[in-house]
């Protein structure tokens, strides 16, 4: 093979590399050999591997946004959570469900998370759940625009799952924030996830129901969350019993 030829051969060989590693493209112009251009990117710097959606899922989440000092707004609140990463069930939610009701409200119901119909609406407590605490509130004479009701967490678990601790630890800040935000009379924690968390205590809500406690100075009852009442209807006489405790704190029940 003459000198030309092993040249030939050598190209050949080289252009076919540049085709399938397809980080470069061949510029042909009539009647010039071919060229190899590379792109800017190329040039500057090697390309980087893309993660796997698994090493995604494992990377940090952002830093938190800086919550309002001193208690804040609510608008404040929902500004520092922003379009929240900070914990995996960001991945399969609708859409973040804040919190619904009064600014000003003096009784704060705080439930568990959002639920298929909360996650597609973006309010809590719109489901069948909701729709039985909403009776729970009239029966007490609120409306429910006249109080303030939200979750544990922010975002559904998947398949109304129970949410994880670690979720629970990153949407804490904001509940804290949201309650100081607030500033209500009384707390009433729908269940054991809501108790359990404002309380740290880790008594089952079948012991804790019923039994005055304080969350940073103020009273909080916990009692049954709607939906575990909707499967178990003869709790509902002593979730009762607990929400006329509260009614006795507003004046609208004689003792």
């Amino acid at each position: 093979m003459d000198e030309l030829s092993a040249v030939a051969l050598e190209v050949r060989k080289y252009l076919a590399w540049v085709e399938a590693d397809g980080t470069r493209t061949i510029v042909r112009s009539p009647g010039a050999p071919a060229t190899v251009s590379a792109p800017a990117a190329a040039v500057q710097a090697p390309r980087a591997a893309q993660p796997t959606p698994a090493q995604r899922s494992e990377a940090p989440p952002a830093s938190p946004a800086a919550l309002p000092e001193g208690g804040g707004t609510l608008d404040e609140v929902r500004q520092a959570l922003g379009d929240c990463r900070r914990c995996k069930l960001c991945q399969g939610r609708t859409q973040i469900v804040f919190g619904v009701g009064n600014p000003r409200a003096e009784l704060v119901f705080v439930g568990e998370g959002p639920g298929e119909q909360e996650d597609l609406q973006g309010v809590p407590f719109v489901g069948a759940a909701g729709q039985l605490l909403t009776k729970m509130i009239e029966a007490m004479k609120f409306h429910r625009d006249d109080v303030y009701i939200c979750n544990v967490v922010k975002c559904r678990p998947p398949g109304n799952r129970n949410p994880e601790p670690d979720e629970i630890a990153a949407c804490e800040p904001f509940l804290k924030a949201q309650l100081a935000a607030l500033k209500p009379k009384v707390i009433v924690a729908l269940g054991k996830f809501a108790a359990q968390t404002l309380l740290r205590d880790a008594t089952p809500i079948t012991r804790l129901r019923g039994r005055w406690r304080e969350y940073e100075g103020i009273p909080l009852m916990p009692t049954y969350h709607p939906a575990y009442l909707l499967r178990t209807p003869a709790e509902k006489k002593l979730a009762w019993l607990d929400l006329q405790d509260v009614m006795r704190r507003f004046g609208k029940l004689e003792t």
